[in-house]
This record gives structure tokens, C-alpha cells and sequence, in this order.
């Protein structure tokens, strides 16, 4: 019981301290009244359940279910995207573009790199800016840091049903 009020006396101090600027306004539970939101009630079986097994086999679907983020980036069809791998506390995110050429020849992917995390700071036909968050390691004291860097990804727009064949990545500021 303490412990909400400190929270509340905080909550009170912040508010008052930003009073002077439009806030929107913050709603603050306790776990007790979270647990009595109300939920919808339970579905109700209407037929015969149907036991499914692994997929077994399809290493497609292993690299699928790896996938943690996509961004449909650029307007001729881009898409970044982001797989989980590595050690998560020296980045991670081993993170990609692709280009949809047809049914036929699939996917064009390309590698950028291996990140904690990106942001797409802007996108067009072409083009698309990312601001880079990566883990450094100092190899003197083995600390891990971290730094953003932006980088321009660019590539020749292919005519429809085709992907390009390269990409830059340029460094920006």
C-alpha cells in the first residue's frame, strides 16, 4: 500500500512539474485494478478440435519464424526487416532489405548488417535513411557501448517485376 502511494506522490510531482506544458493526460493502475478490468468471456467450442503437427522439414520456416520486425520502406515495394540471432547484448538484430521481383523469382535480400536496433528516419522511391543503433566493443577493457550512426541505403528503381541487382549504404550525418 506504501508503494502506491510514493507512486502517486511522484506521479503528482511530474504532473505539477510539467503542468506549464500540454501534457496528454497519464492514467495510472494498480495491478488490483487491472485485474478487475473486465475481459471477454471465454469462446465456447462449436465443433470437432483438430490436432495439427510441427512443421517439420521446411527450413523456409525456420528463417520466417526468426523474422522479429518488418518496414515497408520506399514506394516501388522495399521492405526492411529484422531477424533475431546472436547475443542480444552486442546487437542482435541481424537486419535486411528486400525487393519483391515476381512469384516466379521471388525475393532480392541483402544484408546491412548486424544492429541492436534501426529506425527509418524517411523513405522514398530508391531511397531510405536509417539511423543505426549498434553495441561497440572497447577490446582494451571489454567494455560493450553503444552509438547511433545514419546511413543512406540507395539503389537504381528496376523496372516492374525485377529487383536491383546491388545497393549502397552510404554514411550520413
Amino acid at each position: 500500500m506504501a508503494r502506491h502511494w510514493v507512486l502517486a506522490a511522484v506521479l503528482a510531482s511530474v504532473m505539477a512539474a510539467t503542468a506549464c506544458n500540454a501534457q496528454p493526460e497519464v492514467e495510472v493502475t494498480t495491478t488490483t485494478e487491472a485485474a478487475a478490468t473486465p475481459q471477454a468471456a471465454p469462446l465456447t467450442a462449436g465443433g470437432a478440435p483438430k490436432t495439427l503437427s510441427v512443421e517439420a522439414g521446411d527450413d523456409g520456416l525456420m528463417s520466417a519464424a526468426s523474422v522479429v520486425r518488418v518496414d515497408w520502406v520506399a514506394e516501388d515495394g522495399a521492405k526492411m526487416f529484422g531477424t533475431a540471432g546472436g547475443d542480444p547484448a552486442m546487437n542482435g538484430l541481424y537486419s535486411y532489405i528486400a525487393f519483391f521481383g515476381s512469384p516466379a523469382d521471388g525475393w532480392a535480400v541483402f544484408r546491412l548488417g548486424d544492429f541492436l536496433d534501426y529506425t527509418v528516419l524517411s523513405s522514398s522511391a530508391g531511397r531510405v535513411d536509417l539511423d543505426l543503433h549498434e553495441s561497440t566493443l572497447n577490446e582494451a577493457t571489454a567494455e560493450i557501448g553503444s552509438r547511433h550512426r545514419k546511413v543512406i541505403v540507395s539503389w537504381t528503381v528496376p523496372a516492374e517485376g525485377e529487383t536491383p541487382t546491388s545497393i549502397t549504404v552510404t554514411p550520413a550525418s
